[in-house]
């Protein structure tokens, strides 16, 4: 597997979303793949949850990395958290 760089956005967006690095990782390299707007892919993975988000628990944390794909690398241009 190609190496897995967050830009600035991507890193900040995830932290105020609720995701860890390990886990837009672990999604990339587990989840499901789909196309997405100007030639980037989107990836979902749930992970079981179970605690509180924003004064409510949910079960299922959903992350929704958008990547570029590179000669070398795989860039994540930001990350989406859904909780369920």
């Amino acid at each position: 597997m190609k190496v897995v760089r967050l830009t600035n956005h991507a890193r900040e967006q995830a932290r105020e979303r609720g995701a860890s690095e390990e886990e837009v990782r672990e999604t990339i390299a587990k989840g499901s793949r789909e196309p997405a707007k100007h030639g980037r892919e989107l990836y979902r993975y749930n992970f079981a949850y179970g605690r509180m988000w924003q004064a409510k628990v949910y079960a299922i944390k959903q992350l929704a990395p958008i990547i570029k794909e590179e000669a070398n690398e795989i860039v994540v241009i930001t990350v989406y958290t859904f909780y369920f």
